[in-house]
């Protein structure tokens, strides 16, 4: 009854104190409530990528190309792009390796196509095996590779990577990096280098380094450059290189041997004498590695194209109109041998 006169009183201090009871009450009725973090709506994406692939997913709108292009001759390009890094120890042992690779693509296609793209994948490799489906990979030596992780361009169809392991894609036209991979199994490594370093008393040092290409004869290696350090006391360099030129750069301490190109399963060697100035420093010199650059013309992660192809269902081409064109380049990254 008390609350029934307060709730009848015209005085705004009553209508005050009784909205303060009334709240207090319906608060005492009800349970507590709690925010969680996965209610939280998500981030707004920062990138046009993001934006793009949101938009595709909800709209089916392709933002990464026009509708109407068209060419009066249909071509596909794929660059299979790999560097290959190693720390090697004097003894041949190998302390460290990676491939990091890239599948860029240039695409001249009319209409809107829709492109599939297969590797020699481990995992698709291995059911095909269970399955007695295929034996490709087996004839092209290198049966499979394991991917490590890879990212796609938002083009793919990643729900179609994830069950099949094919990648399906309408392609942007023009030139675009479809997907970045690495490995660290089973790589490929395309230069052994054998350092041998002999101290002659505390003013000269001798240096004799082997390289030996390892891949087929048939195919050449290019743009091969060695850098052997040199202490910093040194005085004078005498080189005598069987293949190639060398140079001792004084400025980069170092002597640096280059040959233009080197066929597979070969070796060339390099000799050196170092005449060192006195120096009161009782420090052993570091023997920093030795460092090696070279271009050769496969993949050292072993990665083989198995098929590449096309359809357009609205325009009066097939995937055997296109010209298609497949290169593989394995370029060194930072590629040591510990001396």
């Amino acid at each position: 009854m008390e609350l029934c006169h307060i709730y009848q009183s015209p005085c705004p201090v009553a209508l005050m104190t009784s909205f303060f009871i009334s709240f207090l009450l319906l608060s005492a009725c009800q349970p507590p409530l709690f925010v969680q973090s996965d209610t939280v709506s998500p981030p707004v994406p920062q990138t046009k990528e993001e934006q793009s692939q949101i938009t595709s997913q909800v709209t089916g709108q392709i933002g990464w190309r026009r509708e109407g292009i068209k060419y009066r001759r249909n071509e596909l390009f794929l660059d299979v792009l790999e560097s290959v890094n190693l720390l090697m120890s004097p003894q041949g042992q190998v302390l460290s390796a990676h491939v990091s690779g890239r599948v860029v693509m240039k695409s001249y296609l009319s209409g809107m196509p829709e492109c599939k793209f297969g590797m020699n994948d481990k995992i698709v490799i291995d059911k095909q095996g269970k399955g007695g489906a295929s034996d490709d990979a087996g004839k092209s030596g290198k049966q499979s590779i394991a991917i490590d992780d890879c990212t796609f361009h938002q083009c793919v169809r990643l729900s179609k990577f994830d069950s099949e392991r094919s990648i399906s894609f309408i392609p942007p036209d023009g030139e675009y990096e479809l997907m970045r991979y690495r490995t660290t199994k089973d790589i490929i490594l395309p230069f052994r280098v054998i350092p041998l370093v002999r101290e002659v008393g505390r003013t000269k040092l001798e240096v004799k380094v082997v390289i030996k290409s390892n891949f087929k004869p048939s195919l050449l290696a290019q743009k091969i450059e060695v850098r052997i350090p040199t202490p910093l006391n040194t005085s004078g360099v005498q080189v005598i290189c069987m293949k190639g030129k060398a140079k001792y750069k004084a400025s980069e301490n170092a002597i640096v041997w280059k040959i233009k190109r080197m066929a597979g399963m070969k070796e060339s060697q390099i000799s050196a004498e170092i005449e060192l100035l006195p120096t009161n420093d009782k420090k052993k010199w570091a023997r920093p590695p030795i460092s090696m650059n070279f271009e050769v013309p496969f993949a050292p992660s072993g990665l083989k194209v198995r098929y590449l192809k096309v359809f357009e269902s609205k325009l009066n081409y097939s995937d055997h109109d296109v010209i298609k064109w497949v290169r593989y380049i394995g370029r060194s990254g930072i590629y040591e041998t510990r001396c």
